[in-house]
């Protein structure tokens, strides 16, 4: 916990790839935070639209943010990509100079009390370890609340102490990173959470999962990347169950089974962590009820 008084120092980090239509509203929200980041790196992945140019017009204007360049590697790399940029907007700072991390998207919008309220949350207790707010995405009719568990921060934008991102040992490289770092948190005493908070909602400009290719392509993806996690079977029926009542509607729950057993009948690769995995079995057959 921050000394009474003192000026938390926050690091975030912004992997983007053609975000033109988006990071504007994101940095339009950060520089009306009332507690804004010490320093915000934003990382162009190989953008070929004017991502690189829109953020280097805000560095002009605000010394606090950072453009780092990465070469064009031709498509969009979901998941490994991600945490890959992120970790060359990382390499120039000294982590331990910091009280906070974040891994942020370029296409969000959220309130000017967004970091502040978050702040107090993690002063009020010294366990939570990474949390976000919950998320919204934008459809045809509006604004729709993203369905998320409570006992996770939301890929979109984790929030860390930097003491629990450093002993997790920070994001794995690999698809579905955001939800081994939560997990690791549970298995090393901290807290993991999104909070049901007016002044935490995250507006997502693009629907979730279809940033590469279209939303089917990321529910298989989805799919095969709880089978790397090493999700039990039975908890992937479950999850498949649970989204087929989110947009795309039935296909989509289909689509998280199809990556799950096409990854199983495949023998592809799993995190090589056994002590997380069997941890992670025993958690989810207890989400399930069918161990106490």
């Amino acid at each position: 916990m921050l000394a009474q008084g003192s000026t938390p120092k926050i690091l975030i980090v912004t992997p983007a790839r053609n975000e033109a239509k988006t990071i504007p509203h994101t940095i339009e929200s950060m520089i009306a935070q009332t507690v804004r980041p010490t320093a915000w790196t934003i990382v162009d992945d190989g953008s070929t639209d004017d991502t690189a140019g829109i953020v280097e017009r805000a560095a002009i204007e605000h010394d606090w943010i950072k453009l780092v360049q990465r070469k064009d590697r031709g498509k969009r790399s979901v998941g490994p990509g991600v945490i890959e940029a992120f970790y060359d907007g990382l390499a120039p700072h000294d982590l331990d100079a910091f009280d906070y991390i974040c891994k942020l998207d370029g296409d969000l919008q959220f309130g000017s009390t967004y970091f502040e309220r978050l702040l107090e949350k993690f002063d009020a207790d010294p366990k939570l370890g990474t949390a976000s707010g919950k998320c919204f995405d934008k459809t045809a009719t509006g604004w729709e609340a993203l369905r998320t568990n409570d006992d996770f921060s939301l890929g979109a934008c984790k929030f860390y102490r930097v003491a629990c991102f450093q002993e997790i040992g920070g994001f794995v490289r690999q698809v579905m990173w955001d939800g081994i770092d939560c997990h690791r948190c549970r298995m090393k005493g901290w807290k993991a959470m999104s909070l049901h908070d007016e002044a935490l909602k995250l507006y997502e400009l693009r629907p979730m999962g279809t940033s590469d290719r279209s939303v089917f392509h990321g529910r298989f993806r989805w799919g095969r990347g709880q089978y790397f996690m090493g999700t039990h079977w039975l908890y992937a029926l479950a999850i498949a169950g649970y989204r087929t009542f989110e947009r795309p509607f039935a296909v989509g729950g289909l689509c998280i089974l199809a990556g799950y057993f096409a990854a199983m009948f495949r023998r592809d690769d799993r995190y090589d962590d056994l002590e997380f995995r069997r941890y992670l079995r025993r958690w989810q057959l207890a989400r399930l009820r069918l161990v106490s």
